[in-house]
């Protein structure tokens, strides 16, 4: 999908797992997208506040991700870097254990789940395994997360995906509009805006 479908801004409400409040503006940079975002909210009976940059390739691979999480543990900042073909840099160093990931997903954030969705365009009945470079809601840990989605049919005008990560043992169906940005993502957000 290109990147001139989406709009300027997005926000989502963020219940279940956390209650909060997401807003997220994209642009077109140097790079084909760029988007920024700041997610607020309760989880665990903790406050925080998560801003993140990201800078898109044309192929919706990530480039670059710029993730400041203010929590009970103070303020945490993390520079992730991508060569687009899967080979990443935390925060200078070099970061093997995240090879072969070309998207970034940040817990605190339900925007991230679009970009797997963008760089596959995955036809209805297909499936694919996509790891993600997984950045905790506190910025403390960076990992590789294994992730599966799934294109089930879509149904009143927007797009729809299984989605599952075993490491979590969670599994939900995810629904897209036709911009390719998530309105609902059960027990995570609903899109407000």
């Amino acid at each position: 999908m290109p990147v001139d479908n989406l709009p300027t801004s997005a926000c989502w409400e963020h219940s279940g797992l956390r209650r909060g409040f997401e807003v997220a503006y994209f642009s077109v940079g140097a790079f084909a997208l760029r988007v920024e975002g700041t997610t607020t909210g309760l989880q665990d009976g903790e406050a925080f506040v998560v801003t993140y940059y990201l800078e898109l390739d044309h192929e919706w691979r990530t480039r670059t991700a710029r993730v400041a999480a203010h929590t009970v543990l103070g303020l945490i900042e993390r520079v992730l870097e991508s060569d687009g073909e899967g080979r990443w840099r935390v925060d200078g160093e070099a970061a093997s254990h995240l090879d072969g990931c070309l998207d970034v997903d940040l817990e605190a954030s339900a925007v991230t789940n679009a970009l797997p969705v963008h760089r596959l365009s995955l036809a209805v009945g297909k499936s694919e395994a996509i790891p993600a470079v997984y950045v905790r809601l506190t910025g403390e840990i960076v990992e590789r997360l294994e992730q599966r989605y799934a294109r089930v049919e879509d149904r009143e005008g927007c797009r729809r995906y299984d989605y599952e990560a075993p490491a979590f043992d969670f599994r939900s169906r995810l629904v897209y509009d036709e911009n390719g940005l998530v309105v609902n993502y059960p027990g995570i957000a609903v899109r407000a805006g």
